[in-house]
């Protein structure tokens, strides 16, 4: 064999990572949109916010929801759907089918239980998320919510590589100082990857009470909205700490679809709108419902 015939055959190892890259490319043609949701730290409520932005995009979409938090899964819990094992049919996953037809997937659905810890390298979650996404019969989607797992590590990384032409990433943060310094950390991080940010969420913004209406910013306010301006990407929206959040992520039963009129809701169905804006700027912008219509 000639050397430059030798230079021109592809190795095995090279067969498989370009199978593989083909079969990634076919089962994310499917889907419409890919949007991630990430925070720069943990405890604030990213896991629900992606969940309620999911059910509140699924009144008049289809939508998949998709756990990358390999070792701290709790959309199984948030979603209602803890405890289901996915079938396996002509060597597809089927996702867990949760709320509103929203088709679902986790890792927390392949464990022995829920109380079992995953002590994985790097090379391992992401082979892990990568079947998530090609493996996992999705089928046809409008939408994808991707929930990533604190910080710029592994999963994110993944993800961006995996998924090039995503639509983008919402940031979630609170007002507080500590929380917002690491918004800056995230948004380094998706430009680095060239992935598009779509706006900050500002979570647990404030509470007013439901008997005398005093509001009370336990965390301060507006540090989102401040992040934002200073750089430069869009502000999604506040969403103010309610107590039924927290007890439906616990209960199972997505905060949204039990309240549906509450000031939260509201929150949740403008930062909906304006997603739907930022990734079908160029596009017939579908009709949003309001949960509560």
């Amino acid at each position: 064999m000639s050397k430059e015939a030798e230079k021109r055959e592809i190795s095995p190892e090279m067969a498989r990572a370009m199978q593989d890259r083909l079969r990634l490319s076919e089962a994310m043609r499917l889907i419409k949109h890919k949007v991630v949701v990430m925070s720069g730290k943990g405890g604030v409520g990213k896991s629900t916010v992606a969940a309620n932005l999911a059910c509140a995009l699924a009144r008049n979409a289809k939508v998949g929801l998709l756990d990358a938090d390999i070792t701290g899964p709790d959309i199984p819990m948030v979603m209602g759907v803890e405890g289901k094992v996915p079938r396996v049919v002509k060597n597809k996953i089927e996702p867990i089918e949760g709320p509103l037809g929203i088709k679902i997937i986790s890792m927390g659905h392949v464990l022995p239980s829920s109380e079992a810890p995953v002590i994985w390298r790097g090379p391992l979650k992401m082979a892990a998320l990568r079947q998530f996404l090609v493996d996992v019969n999705w089928g046809g989607l409008d939408y994808l919510i991707i929930d990533l797992p604190p910080g710029t590590s592994d999963e994110p990384l993944s993800i961006a590589q995996d998924i090039p032409d995503s639509e983008g990433a919402i940031i979630v943060t609170t007002p507080q100082q500590l929380s917002l310094l690491d918004v800056n950390k995230s948004i380094s991080f998706a430009r680095a990857v060239k992935l598009p940010v779509l706006g900050i969420v500002e979570n647990m913004s404030g509470y007013t009470c439901p008997k005398c209406g005093h509001h009370e910013d336990l965390f301060k306010s507006g540090g989102g909205k401040r992040a934002a301006d200073g750089l430069d990407i869009p502000f999604l929206g506040s969403i103010p700490i309610d107590p039924s959040i927290v007890l439906g992520g616990d209960s199972g039963k997505p905060f949204v679809l039990e309240h549906p009129n509450s000031p939260a809701t509201k929150a949740f169905e403008k930062i909906v709108e304006k997603v739907v804006g930022e990734v079908e700027k160029h596009k017939p912008k579908p009709k949003f419902k309001p949960v509560g219509t």
